[in-house]
């Protein structure tokens, strides 16, 4: 599988800030670094509102400006080509309609041309990812001419593991890729690139969980390091 990934140009779409990182960070930097991947990454909130009890970006504008310093930041850590950012409000997914989020992601289609998509596992606890999930598999029906053939979704830590274990929705991964200790600390370095979103262990966002995920996901296919994703959909 990791073959049909080279060469390819890759349109990652996340919900917030950090999440371009948390999931797929190492895979991003090996497959640009070493399969010659040109890819894209999209955030579609602002990411940060929801911590006042109400919506007021104006409250926010100098840690909205620091953290658009952070994503650039953070994108050059990994090698993302560029990253487009939007202003959904933040954990308010919900509040937005389905076909608004729908509009952008199919925007970028149009203008990035991706043939490959990585997005939010549709099971995650937070409602951000859920929506993201839902408007990009709306937005890349498999129609005659769609260009995006394959669709695979990743874990977000301290997003996707806190889902209740009662619920249907669980990530079970079938698609695991082997990283170098390099790619993870590449990963890592975009992560503490954000000021307001990064913690120390053991929150699953510090630098020694994320270190500890990419191992726990390497043993299970007999690999020092990996990451986990589930293939939705991949047409040959």
């Amino acid at each position: 599988m990791l073959e049909s990934l080279k060469n390819k140009r890759i349109l990652v779409v996340v919900a917030h800030p950090d999440d371009e990182l948390l999931g797929l960070g190492a895979t991003m930097h090996k497959l640009i670094s070493e399969c010659n991947c040109v890819v894209r990454t999209i955030i579609l909130g602002e990411g940060i509102t929801s911590r006042s009890d109400k919506r007021d970006p104006k409250l926010w504008g100098d840690e909205l400006k620091k953290h658009r310093q952070n994503i650039e930041d953070a994108r050059a850590a990994i090698g993302y080509e560029s990253v487009g950012v939007y202003d959904f409000p933040d954990n308010r997914f919900d509040s937005v309609d389905l076909l608004d989020v729908v509009k952008i992601i199919e925007a970028e289609k149009q203008k990035f041309q991706p043939e490959v998509i990585f997005t939010h596992h549709g099971g995650d606890v937070n409602i951000d990812h859920q929506r993201t999930f839902e408007a990009v598999i709306t937005a890349t029906r498999p129609m005659e001419h769609e260009k995006a053939h394959t669709i695979i979704t990743f874990e977000t830590p301290s997003g996707t593991e806190w889902r209740a274990s009662s619920d249907p929705k669980h990530f079970i991964p079938n698609f695991f890729i082997e990283v170098s200790e390099e790619n993870v600390e590449a990963k890592i370095k975009g992560m503490e690139s954000y000021e307001f979103e990064k913690r120390t262990f053991p929150h699953p966002r510090s630098p020694k969980a994320l270190k500890i995920l990419a191992q726990q996901r390497g043993i299970i296919v007999g690999k020092k390091f990996a990451e986990a994703f589930v293939i939705i959909r991949t047409i040959s």
